[in-house]
């Protein structure tokens, strides 16, 4: 088991993400990878794996959000489960000028920090997919009628460029 610690000193040692509007709901801690056992295989996303083109990115296109909904995974192998999605705004256009666009899934707390991904038929082989955001949390109206209408079922994602940002060597 790894343990990663938080914070040295009473500072926090993750990156957060800042936008326009102040602080977002994206961070990222380094792990040194000689702290991992030489077993663990790991793929990481890379500058590659982003959407660049956001004119490709279609409403509509099938997404996959990849995590841990309410805490639930394969126990015995230790891996997330994955929840379908589309995207339910313009990509590319910041819904409402804020950094995320909209995902249209089922999601639950537990799902907060999952990458939200677009399989692409050509390239990376090994990981074969667009990482294309972040998913943070469950979007709702404030002046829905609780008792007449039910939730929207809409999301946000920040985008993935966001993490260019935050791994930035300083």
């Amino acid at each position: 088991m790894l343990s990663v610690y938080l914070y040295r000193d009473g500072k926090s040692l993750w990156r957060q993400g800042k936008d326009s509007g102040g602080e977002i709901d994206v961070a990222v801690i380094e792990i040194d990878r000689s702290d991992l056992p030489e077993s663990v295989v790991i793929q990481c996303f890379t500058p590659a794996h982003l959407q660049s083109a956001f004119q490709e990115i279609e409403v509509g296109s099938l997404l996959l959000v990849v995590g841990f909904p309410l805490g639930f995974h394969d126990t015995l192998h230790h891996l997330p489960v994955v929840r379908q999605a589309v995207i339910a705004s313009s990509f590319g256009l910041r819904f409402q000028g804020q950094g995320y666009f909209l995902t249209d899934a089922r999601t639950h707390r537990g799902s907060s920090g999952a990458p939200v991904v677009l399989r692409c038929a050509e390239g990376d082989q090994i990981l074969p997919w667009k990482l294309l955001g972040v998913h943070s949390a469950r979007i709702d109206m404030g002046g829905r009628d609780a008792e007449v209408d039910e939730s929207l079922g809409l999301n946000c994602a920040w985008y993935a460029d966001i993490l260019l940002t935050l791994t930035a060597a300083s």
